[in-house]
């Protein structure tokens, strides 16, 4: 900020601090939280679908699992070729549609995503605990109301 000061002193860079911290952060938080994805052979894309299938606690379509991931059908198709290949996810024919597909995690599947959760909590707890319960809070709603404003209102913030 003190460089875009230096060289144009009236810019209003308060969003850029904002914006740049959360990219940052977001950025740190990953890299770390990716360690034992990465020890088990799985993209964050992969363990995001493991997840919200054991997470829902049911069977997904295809086309559900996209939206519980905000992925597109397509990316959401090829990963859960690699899923199926490997044994953590399996398919099921509907059987009033047959072009209708019912995903389920496999025993291993969900032995994986309960083994890989813990340890990411853990690190997120750690990570979090610079901040007290209150601040927590208050960071979640924070952060919340701008995820609302982004995803409810794209639209809306014109440049």
């Amino acid at each position: 900020m003190r460089q875009w000061r230096a060289v144009w002193p009236d810019l209003d860079t308060g969003p850029m601090e904002i914006i740049g911290r959360v990219n940052r952060c977001a950025a740190l938080f990953q890299q770390a939280e990716d360690a034992p994805l990465r020890r088990a052979g799985l993209s964050r894309p992969e363990f995001e679908l493991l997840a919200a299938l054991r997470r829902t606690g049911h069977e997904l379509t295809p086309g559900e699992l996209a939206r519980e991931t905000f992925s597109s059908g397509a990316a959401v198709t090829k990963r859960l070729k690699q899923l199926t290949e490997r044994g953590l996810v399996e398919r099921r024919v509907d059987t009033r549609d047959r072009r209708v597909a019912h995903l389920r995690l496999t025993d291993t599947g969900r032995d994986l995503v309960d083994g890989i959760l813990p340890d990411q909590l853990a690190y997120e707890s750690a990570v979090l605990s610079a901040l007290d319960a209150d601040r927590q809070g208050e960071l979640a709603d924070l952060l919340g109301e701008l995820l609302t404003r982004l995803e409810g209102h794209a639209g809306a913030v014109r440049i």
